[in-house]
């Protein structure tokens, strides 16, 4: 395969959907330079790689430390991609939620990928041709009870992402927008899968997920993309007839309500 970029920092890369995006690059030869807050967990999965190109860096990237470590790694690396992954969630209302825990999801879905974005931009830019793709959510587009905060910082990430496409539209770097819909991972706790078992949720495994990352990268385009059905056509439907979506999601709002304040972040 041709790719245009080759070097990429993964952030969020022990997760579900980052891990699983580390392997499909791995078997696309890509050469990845791993980030998270564990070391052996990263440890791990770069010796489960079945390259020996990749590195990892040991970071808390809602730090402006942990930022200053993989702006540094990343400049050592020459790297020409980066792909956003890190993310925490929780179910619950806007009454029940800890204020802490509001500051730490902002923190960890929006403002990290931003000033990840900031911090290697520069380097990014050194290179002929380089990607950005931040990975958000179906949720960053469609507003869900329990989910107020959550579906805060990805709205906000899916616009940073669109801002920042238009910005760097005179420049070498693409700007790719991913939304996977619910995922098998994790970062659902146990009250959230059982609520999306009762509404009838259907939720994707990671490897498609990461399936998907590979043909965003492979077809090189800075667009949005949705992924699930029919949860890619309510994002369109959303955004023409809110109060449509508005009738629909009140159906669930008892049972949703049921299981908020039942998991933690």
């Amino acid at each position: 395969m041709n790719k245009k970029w080759q070097r990429i920092v993964l952030t969020g890369a022990t997760g579900g959907i980052g891990e699983a995006i580390a392997m499909a690059l791995d078997q696309q030869g890509y050469a990845l330079l791993l980030t998270g807050r564990n070391e052996d967990k990263l440890r791990h999965l770069q010796n489960s790689l079945s390259g020996n190109q990749h590195q990892y860096v040991v970071a808390d990237l809602t730090s402006p430390e942990g930022i200053v470590v993989l702006t540094s790694a990343a400049n050592d690396f020459r790297i020409d991609g980066v792909i956003n992954c890190l993310g925490i969630n929780e179910l619950a209302t806007i009454d029940h939620i800890e204020s802490e825990n509001i500051t730490r999801m902002l923190s960890t879905n929006l403002l990290a990928p931003i000033h990840i974005c900031k911090a290697l931009i520069p380097q990014l830019k050194s290179e002929t041709e380089s990607v950005i793709l931040n990975v958000g959510s179906i949720l960053g587009s469609i507003g869900y009870a329990g989910s107020s905060i959550y579906c805060a910082s990805k709205f906000g990430l899916r616009g940073f992402t669109e801002s920042l496409r238009r910005e760097l539209g005179d420049s070498n770097i693409a700007v790719i927008y991913l939304a996977p819909r619910a995922t098998n991972t994790a970062l659902n706790s146990d009250a959230m899968n059982q609520m999306n078992r009762e509404l009838g949720n259907a939720l994707d495994e990671p490897g498609y997920v990461a399936k998907q990352v590979v043909k965003a990268l492979t077809n090189g385009k800075a667009v949005n993309r949705y992924l699930g059905w029919p949860e890619s056509f309510f994002v369109k439907l959303n955004s023409l007839f809110p109060t449509v979506v508005d009738k629909a999601l009140s159906k669930q709002l008892a049972t949703i309500k049921s299981y908020c304040g039942m998991s933690n972040v």
